[in-house]
């Protein structure tokens, strides 16, 4: 029988790309379900974000639960907007991010996804992270998922948004966390 892990998101779009990842491996080991729950979102950094929210989120749920957190990091902001881009985005928009980085020859930016899973509330989370470098360009491609269309990943020549999502999900940041979740879970 396979074990239940609650992967807490409101997002569907995130929802979608995770089943999608987690389908193709045809892992059976576990079974993921959504729940959307409030958990205070701190201040710190990616992994300080993730940890704060899986405790909290193990806590509510009283068991195993998976939650991500999104960071963009552009190099000639060391770092910025990091974990608080859906922040910058709502503030911004995609083109405002472009902005940002009028006075800097340098575009280079990292999107990083870090997921933190927990057993249940008496446990200390496990956190992994997964990086896909690009640049920031002008916005390509549909708008209907976050700051993809201005995401270009490095020696591809597409932002995340023109890529479908097969293409997306074999180079992306998320993937590539969710693989060492997927391995973890395997393990024990």
């Amino acid at each position: 029988m396979s074990r239940v892990i609650t992967f807490v998101t409101g997002n569907k779009n995130k929802l979608r790309e995770v089943k999608a990842i987690l389908e193709k491996s045809g892992d059976t080991a576990w079974t993921l379900e959504s729940r959307e729950l409030d958990v205070p979102e701190v201040q710190g950094n990616t992994q300080q974000v993730a940890l704060a929210k899986c405790r909290a989120a193990a806590k509510q749920l009283n068991g195993p639960c998976l939650t991500e957190d999104t960071a963009l990091c552009f190099q000639a902001l060391q770092g910025l907007p990091g974990p608080y881009i859906k922040d910058f985005l709502q503030k911004l928009g995609l083109d405002g991010l472009n902005t940002l980085l009028a006075g800097f020859d340098d575009k280079r930016a990292e999107a990083v996804c870090t997921f933190a899973y927990c057993e249940g509330p008496e446990s200390e989370p496990i956190v992994f992270e997964g990086r896909t470098p690009g640049r920031i360009v002008p916005p390509r491609g549909p708008t209907h998922f976050g700051w993809d269309p201005v995401f270009e990943v490095e020696g591809r020549g597409k932002t995340f948004a023109e890529m479908d999502g097969a293409e997306k999900n074999e180079v992306s940041h998320r993937y590539k966390a969710l693989a060492k979740v997927q391995a973890y879970l395997q393990s024990t």
